[in-house]
């Protein structure tokens, strides 16, 4: 951190540079502003000459302090690029024609950077991915740690949502053919860097709309700014009392009023709340995105790893009349003991666990493993001359009533029951007789049934996407505390649905990771990809997470709403803080002339110098104790945006006004006791 703020304060002597200046308008009058006084210390005024020099310090100060505010902002991006950066290298590559070349070794060796769209590259184990890539032959570990900071190695492979690589990561294992997917040499990698350096940030439409509010508010200051010298020297005139505003006290008067605060801030507000999507892993491809996250009310989740720990696990033995529960969990286990799937293993452990079933020692000739397929959609065990299947409930159905005997119409009933239930019923037979159903069951994940809750309360609504069939994806609703559902869900019914809520005036985000996810993707407002998905998945979205967790959409909403939070309390703030400074300090600058405003004069300051000065110091120092709230963000709290708004009014609005008070009361009293 101390380098980043090293660099911020060089930085903030390069931003002086007028092309910079003009990029923020309010901060250029600030800029015009103390070039003037500058230029005005050199001439005689009515003003001491200390004033004009104090004036003219702090108004410049008042701008590098904007500009170390923008630079510490950029200085994070800047450091998590450089890390990238790290993993961008141009590597040597073998190129083929054909997936036959690499049995007759004919490879072409080339730069990455001479790779086209649509060539395939042969990388092996040890080698660096050279570009973004689908992966069209083989299945390998993957070291993507420069990228995500996961030191564990995923499994990329060929077909399926996991076939996508980055250019930059490393093959750990085996090896993969890679078909380019990137343009032009520009890969994933790149992208990334660009926009965490902000090189591609461009203003959203809330900051361009604030800015025009800002301007406008600063037009209307510089107005009546103008007036003065000629109003006051013509107001000293008629009553005798007084004399015209030195120019100087006039240019300082504008810059006090001026929304300046939020003005030096608004920047360094808007790259802060992209570098927190960052630190999540979380590349958003532009500003507008972080910003819609903000304004979103209803939520897609993906029932299977958001809601769902994603793996079902077997959770109790449920046999038929006339079996025995050790009797079932034994064939069950007896069944999944070559089941390497989650629910297999579950099973295993389920059976251990409740009848102490251990390891059984097998003699290769007494055991045959039957592996599941598509084709029988079972898999099981012959084993000591005993055949022990298990698989889906229709399937068994149709398998005993094949081998003549009978399906007990029990089974159907436990069958329905947990379906209802909201699990997955997978029914044993041993030697073709029903031995009774395993009852699988997917695990809701902790602390979501309360995180949707909260989303409630702030007017989010939540609804979960399941191919499931409409009984099963309700009980887990329920269990989860969704606001609805959508069952057997297509990508069809995905986009109709988000179509059907937009229409009604809502923004709908939602997350995917493979192809027919995408034309949900890209008709969603917020639309997250994960980093494991297909190319179409991540070219459909606007935001692409590096850790492939669906669940990071709750967090993503959370900082967009708290980089909208962040914008409105510091805006509401600096608006305050010019209402009161206006109260402060006009009636001292105006008693000479018209006595009776000295009443006004409530905080008692000493002279019109001290109290200008006062409050051009606290002007610039504000913005650098509000630094550290702009880079943070305010802190979000999951509540009613009406309950929100009160708290930020009576906090930065109430604590706007009372802050200029105190503080330019204090500057005032030390000012007149070193003048003294």
């Amino acid at each position: 951190m101390k380098k980043i703020y090293q660099w911020a304060v060089g930085q903030s002597f390069k931003k002086l540079d007028p092309r910079q200046q003009l990029k923020n308008p309010v901060m250029f009058v600030v800029y015009l502003g103390a070039i003037l006084t500058t230029i005005l210390c050199f001439y005689p005024m009515r003003v001491p000459v200390w004033f004009s020099i104090s004036v003219t310090v702090f108004l410049w100060l008042t701008l590098l302090f904007a500009n170390f505010a923008e630079a510490v902002a950029e200085g994070r991006g800047k450091a998590q690029a450089d890390s990238l950066k790290q993993a961008k290298k141009e590597v040597m590559t073998y190129k083929i024609t054909r997936l036959e070349d690499i049995k007759e070794g004919n490879f072409i060796e080339m730069r990455s950077s001479d790779l086209k769209r649509g060539d395939l590259v042969y990388v092996l184990a040890g080698e660096q991915i050279p570009a973004d890539g689908d992966v069209v032959e083989g299945a390998a570990s993957v070291d993507e740690s420069a990228i995500t900071g996961e030191s564990a190695p995923v499994i990329r492979e060929s077909g399926g949502d996991r076939s996508a690589v980055t250019g930059g990561t490393t093959v750990v294992s085996d090896y993969l053919v890679i078909r380019v997917t990137s343009e032009n040499g520009q890969s994933f990698l790149d992208k990334m860097i660009a926009m965490v350096e902000g090189t591609q940030r461009k203003k959203t439409p809330n900051e361009i709309g604030l800015q025009i509010f800002l301007i406008t508010l600063t037009i209307i200051f510089l107005t009546v700014s103008i007036t003065l010298v000629p109003f006051t020297g013509f107001s000293s005139q008629l009553s005798g009392r007084g004399e015209s505003l030195s120019m100087i006290i006039v240019i300082a008067l504008l810059i006090c009023l001026a929304p300046t605060t939020i003005g030096a801030l608004i920047s360094s507000i808007g790259i802060a709340g992209m570098s927190r999507l960052t630190k999540e892993n979380v590349i958003a491809m532009s500003g507008r995105a972080i910003e819609a996250a903000g304004d979103v009310d209803v939520l897609l989740l993906d029932k299977t790893g958001t809601i769902t720990l994603g793996n079902r696990r077997a959770s109790e033995f449920l046999p038929v009349p006339g079996i025995r529960e050790e009797q079932l969990a034994d064939a069950a286990q007896l069944s999944s003991l070559a089941d390497e799937t989650a629910e297999g293993r579950s099973i295993v452990i389920l059976a251990k666990e409740r009848f102490n079933f251990r390891e059984r020692e097998f003699q290769q000739s007494e055991v045959k493993f039957i592996d599941f397929s598509a084709k029988t959609r079972m898999s099981g065990i012959d084993y000591r001359g005993d055949e022990i299947r298990k698989g889906a409930a229709d399937t068994m159905k149709k398998y005993v009533q094949v081998q003549g005997e009978i399906y007990p119409p029990e089974c159907d009933e436990i069958v329905d029951k947990i379906a209802r239930a909201g699990g997955t019923p997978l029914v044993v037979v041993k030697n073709n007789r029903v031995m009774g159903v395993v009852y699988l069951k997917d695990i809701v994940k902790n602390g979501v049934k309360e995180k949707f809750a909260d989303m409630r309360k702030m007017g989010i609504k939540t609804i979960m996407i399941t191919g499931d069939n409409p009984l099963t994806a309700a009980a887990i609703a329920a269990e989860a505390g969704v606001d609805d559902f959508l069952a057997e869900a297509t990508p069809e019914n995905k986009m109709d649905l988000i179509r059907e809520y937009q229409e009604k005036g809502h923004l709908v985000a939602m997350t995917g990771d493979g192809t027919n996810d995408a034309p949900a993707l890209a008709q969603a407002d917020v639309a997250m990809a994960m980093n494991t998905g297909t190319q179409a998945a991540k070219e459909a979205g606007n935001m692409i997470d590096l850790d492939s967790s669906p669940t990071k959409l709750l967090q993503v909403v959370q900082i967009g709403k708290q980089l909208l939070m962040t914008r409105g309390a510091l805006t509401t703030f600096s608006i305050a803080n010019d209402i009161a400074k206006y109260f402060a300090v006009i009636p001292v600058l105006f008693y000479s002339i018209y006595p009776q405003l000295d009443q006004l004069n409530i905080m008692g300051l000493s002279s019109p110098l001290t109290a200008i000065l006062s409050a051009v110091i606290y002007n610039a120092v504000v913005i650098i104790a509000l630094i550290p709230l702009a880079l943070r963000g305010v802190k979000y709290k999951e509540k009613p945006a009406s309950q929100i708004l009160r708290h930020n009014l009576l906090v930065y609005g109430l604590g706007g006004i009372i802050a200029p008070f105190i503080f330019i009361k204090v500057i005032d009293i030390i000012l007149s006791l070193i003048i003294l």
